[in-house]
């Protein structure tokens, strides 16, 4: 019995030192695979550090080094009118800029080529050639060439060049990304379908949960509803954009600007001032004018996901004062002219549903009102500032299939009461992009 139970105990042992061993190497098998994670841990860490250091230029060195990205998009349009486009006006407002219908039948619309990279880790730039039709010729301009700031720091953010203005809610947005065919009334009667100019622009986000964006821009004054070569600063903005989200579906944001232009001279109907003769009478204003604009935008998509389905709906509200005189120029002898004191508003609202992934609908009013006052009340006629007793609006409504985010096939149909006389128009437009393009703005 005693050498039996001695056996047993040498076995025992035996076991128990097979088990140690065993539980000792399964111990330092996990310390090395906890020193490993470790390892990797601190070197994801690393890297994300890095990259919210400089995420848009170890971005393009690595997707894209030394080229821009490089997009071009291609709009082309069908438009059946009742009215002549060559008549249209806005009664009460001094039409300026590209703020006419287009042409009847098939045209090229607004398409654009844009090339942008970061130019280094300190600068991004962007250049915008802008193709479209004017006259039955296709005219190419540069929509915009600015260079603005990365990493700055302490949420500000500097631009220079030619841009679109931040004034408003709409202006900024090119218009490939608009939910109609074409500008909002208020849009076309006090920017002539929209506000760009070469100047600066400083932004600062502040650091709140809040989103809560303030901003100046000093410009030129060399495009609509300024006018002429100026040799200083002839416009400024300040803008400011609040918003944030309820909930996982909702999302809002408010938005105040104030753009104004002072010593106004020589501001046509073609937004710009070059001397010379004509042999038509033109309308020229010299003075002061003042814009503020409230806007407001609203979205709603089923748990944060607006792929499938969402809302979006729109407002923006807009006054003009206007201080000054206006001339018709090749009247005279002697020159006709008139003091002018202007006053003009107006507003649209529109909703947009994607009730399906490629399916969207929307419906858009507008409407204008105005009260210039002068010495002279035919100069202001001559000039489009008599709203004839008139109050212009417009009713829009459009569906659209898009088939991804590269392309859209649209139809509108606006009842236009612009003027007296109403128009129906129809507009069959298709837009597509083709190559890199970056986000759109909220």
């Amino acid at each position: 019995m005693c050498i039996r139970d001695s056996t047993e105990i040498a076995l025992l042992k035996q076991q128990l030192d097979t088990l140690k061993k065993n539980y000792e190497q399964r111990i330092e098998a996990l310390e090395s695979r906890l020193i490993e994670t470790e390892k990797r841990t601190q070197y994801v860490e690393l890297k994300t550090q890095e990259a919210a250091v400089k995420p848009k230029q170890s971005s393009f060195l690595t997707q894209n080094s030394f080229n821009p990205a490089i997009s071009l998009i291609l709009d082309g349009r069908f438009a059946d009118m009742g009215n002549d486009p060559d008549d249209y006006a806005l009664p009460g407002f001094m039409l300026g800029g590209e703020s006419g219908l287009g042409s009847q039948g098939f045209a090229v619309g607004e398409s654009e080529l844009v090339m942008s990279a970061n130019i280094d880790n300190t600068f991004y730039g962007k250049a915008t050639l802008g193709f479209h039709n004017d006259d039955g010729s296709t005219e190419v301009d540069l929509e915009e060439a600015y260079i603005q700031t990365l990493g700055l720091g302490n949420g500000l953010t500097i631009k220079a060049g030619r841009f679109f203005s931040a004034m408003g809610y709409l202006n900024e947005h090119h218009v490939h990304t608009w939910d109609f065919a074409d500008a909002p009334l208020i849009y076309r009667g006090l920017f002539g379908d929209q506000l760009r100019d070469d100047g600066l622009q400083l932004v600062y986000v502040a650091p709140t949960d809040t989103f809560l964006q303030v901003g100046a821009e000093l410009l030129s004054g060399s495009y609509f509803p300024a006018g002429g070569e100026q040799n200083d600063v002839g416009a400024a903005t300040v803008f400011a954009n609040i918003g944030g989200d309820i909930g996982i579906a909702h999302s809002w944001q408010l938005g105040l600007s104030h753009w104004q232009a002072n010593d106004i001279e020589g501001r046509t109907s073609g937004g710009h001032s070059h001397g010379g003769t004509t042999t038509e009478e033109t309308p020229s204003f010299d003075g002061d004018s003042k814009i503020s604009a409230l806007d407001f935008v609203y979205k709603w998509a089923p748990n944060g996901n607006p792929q499938n389905k969402h809302v979006k709906f729109q407002f923006e509200y807009f006054d003009r004062q206007e201080d000054g005189a206006i001339t018709m120029l090749n009247s005279g002898p002697p020159l006709e002219t008139s003091t002018y004191d202007g006053d003009q508003t107006g507003w649209y609202a529109q909703t947009i549903y994607q009730f399906q992934p490629q399916w969207r609908a929307g419906l858009r009013y507008d409407r204008l009102d105005s009260n210039n006052r002068g010495s002279d009340a035919d100069v202001l006629g001559e000039a489009g500032l008599d709203n004839e007793g008139h109050t212009p609006k417009r009713t829009s409504a459009m569906i659209e299939w898009v088939p991804s985010e590269f392309s859209r096939v649209r139809l509108q149909y606006n009842r236009d009461r612009s003027y007296e006389e109403s128009d129906d128009q129809v507009i069959l437009q298709y837009t597509t992009s083709l190559g890199s393009h970056g986000a759109h703005q909220y």
